[in-house]
């Protein structure tokens, strides 16, 4: 198993939903989180004075798959997120040692 977490453009929510669904993947956890890579951030313009903002808003989706479901996984955020422009993201894949249902102690691949 492994977890999958991707940091995404928050415009691109609902196409990268879509496209999880579209692979089989059912469930995700989404927090909107503020971040900078290579962008380091920008300028922006408030009542008369330049300021920069560094830390720009984001959202990281985090999913549970079983090992068959990774490198589609993966595919459909990749394609789903892509703008082609600076900003775009980033996907982390790390292995996942144990799932516990809680509600039915379900564990391992039966409880992703």
């Amino acid at each position: 198993m492994k977890f999958i977490t991707a940091i995404i453009k928050p415009f691109k929510l609902d196409e990268v939903k879509e496209a999880l669904s579209a692979v089989g993947i059912e469930g995700m956890t989404v927090t909107e989180v503020k971040g900078y890579g290579r962008q380091k951030g920008h300028t922006e313009i408030y009542r008369g004075s330049e300021y920069t903002v560094d830390f720009l808003p984001k959202v990281k989706i985090e999913i549970a798959v079983t090992d068959d479901l990774v490198g589609k996984a993966v595919e459909a955020i990749a394609k789903s997120a892509k703008t082609g422009k600076i900003g775009d993201g980033k996907i982390f894949v790390l292995p996942l040692e144990e799932v516990i249902r809680i509600r039915t102690d379900e564990r391992g691949e039966a409880a992703v």
